[in-house]
């Protein structure tokens, strides 16, 4: 008589981890619970595995956090493509496959990052961090690089490449983490248009004589489109650059 084998299986399916499944996971849990709610044990629990098994694929939550960042941002981003000079655009473009201008690239990269961030509460801490430790950090690579060969296509000459490209990454992160920590707020207590109400309302209360150019455009702040808003900051940007 064959005995069999009555030891049950663990649920755990350790060998099916990978690094892109934990950063997938640890996304999740950083859109639920912010930073501080990323650990390795409720990371553990969401994959249904022991912490030894993830350690094998990352070493620690600075690293784990690095990769969920990286993780977010190249999906926002838009495929790379070959730069094509604006005045060739309309040569090579055919119905089938459209040829989008410098510009038009530059535009869709800065749009999906303000996106993204607004997405995900968490990254422009993350995004800010990895900028400040230094350029060589994945994301900083990836925007710049984005960045700098559509500004190549635009004609800038090389010399100013570096300058014209860091102008652009600087406002893009700045603007957008602005944009996600203004959202927070109003959307703590009140809505976003209750929110520019206010600011609107105690703008046009400042002195004239101080104030003069703040109460002119109070109810501009009331009334604005935060991506149109953005997007003319690129526009300013883009139109100084042709300029010199």
């Amino acid at each position: 008589m064959v005995e069999r084998n009555t030891t049950r299986k663990s649920p755990r399916r350790t060998d099916a981890l990978s690094r892109e499944r934990i950063t997938a996971a640890a996304v999740e849990l950083l859109d639920a619970a912010g930073e501080g709610g990323l650990t390795f044990r409720a990371l553990s629990e969401r994959l249904a595995t022991g912490p030894g098994a993830i350690y094998w694929h990352v070493a620690n939550k600075s690293e784990l956090l690095e990769a969920a960042t990286d993780a977010v941002v190249a999906a926002a981003l838009p495929a790379p493509v070959t730069p094509v000079a604006a005045d060739e655009c309309v040569e090579l473009a055919k119905p089938e496959a459209p040829v989008r201008s410098p510009q038009d690239e530059i535009r869709a990269v800065a749009l999906g990052l303000f996106t993204a961030i607004a997405e995900h509460p968490w990254l422009a801490t993350q995004v800010t961090l990895q900028l400040s430790l230094g350029p060589a950090k994945p994301v900083p690579l990836r925007l710049f690089e984005s960045l700098g060969r559509q500004v190549g296509a635009l004609g800038v000459p090389q010399e100013s490449w570096f300058t014209a490209a860091s102008a652009l990454m600087h406002y893009i992160l700045g603007a957008a983490a602005q944009n996600a920590s203004n959202a927070r707020v109003a959307g703590s207590e009140v809505g976003r248009a209750e929110f520019l109400d206010a600011v609107s309302a105690a703008w046009e209360e400042l002195d004239p004589d101080e104030y003069p150019f703040t109460r002119a455009v109070a109810r501009q702040a009331r009334d604005h489109d935060d991506r149109e808003q953005f997007l003319a900051g690129i526009d300013l940007i883009l139109a100084g650059t042709a300029a010199r």
